[in-house]
């Protein structure tokens, strides 16, 4: 049976408003509600039900950042996976962590924990990357189905259907292979008292970055983060001529 290796990340709460910092050099994090990113947890639901269905053999979450991101990890412990491991990264290096620096990390993990399937959400919904799945798969050299719906396992191969802007794409990739969840993969199961109280006490490996070998020296840096401008009131126009010459008038005709 296949082990499979699931990505996870704490990220601000998708209910919270986001605020800047006065200095514009980030977003406002102290005191503010955070959660696992949902795309994670829907990673997370695939990953139990494929040990549910005998496919895979253990569940295996991952993480990396600040010593909360045990939060999370202990929110995937809940819903079923058997262990954990976090990767602490301290502060000053994972504000200029990036997807690539993850990337080597889920990968150098995967090999360690001779895993078959990598599963991560498709995106954060902090940074919007969409990067980890696709160059955690070209680091390892596996074959990678993102955005998958569905996904079958049988006789060393997968098939995944894939949401592209067409429609439905189906492929077949062989093990082992890393998988993108999209927002209809699943629907993931809410964790039970019983089973919070079980992942306290789920085994947590704890490594550095250097345990891992990876070097995470920044490699692009933030100027500037502002709040998007605000929407403008809207206006109503008697007729199609008023429309047309007020469209000329702001220059787009």
């Amino acid at each position: 049976m296949a082990r499979v290796l699931v990505g996870v990340k704490r990220v601000i709460d998708y209910a919270v408003k986001i605020r800047v910092k006065p200095d514009k050099s980030g977003v406002v994090t102290d005191g503010v509600k955070h959660g696992l990113n949902p795309f994670d947890e829907i990673a997370v639901e695939e990953a139990v039900r494929l040990k549910e269905k005998k496919i895979a053999s253990e569940v295996i979450a991952v993480s990396c950042g600040l010593p909360q991101a045990q939060e999370s990890l202990r929110t995937a412990l809940a819903m079923g996976a058997d262990r954990a491991v976090h990767v602490e990264v301290p502060q000053p290096q994972y504000d200029s962590l990036l997807p690539l620096h993850v990337s080597k990390i889920l990968a150098k993990v995967a090999v360690d924990e001779k895993a078959d399937i990598v599963i991560v959400g498709k995106q954060a919904i902090d940074d919007d990357s969409n990067q980890t799945a696709q160059m955690t798969a070209a680091i390892l050299g596996w074959p990678q189905a993102t955005f998958a719906s569905e996904v079958t396992v049988a006789d060393g191969n997968m098939v995944v259907k894939r949401e592209v802007d067409g429609g439905l794409e189906t492929i077949k990739v062989k093990l082992p292979a890393v998988i993108s969840a999209d927002l209809r993969l699943n629907e993931p199961r809410y964790a039970t008292l019983p089973n919070i109280m079980k992942a306290k006490k789920k085994p947590i490996k704890k490594l550095t970055a250097t345990d891992v070998g990876v070097d995470l020296a920044p490699r692009q840096q933030v100027l500037s983060v502002e709040d998007p401008p605000t929407r403008q009131a809207g206006s109503i126009v008697p007729d199609v001529d008023t429309l047309i010459t007020k469209l000329k008038e702001k220059g787009h005709l």
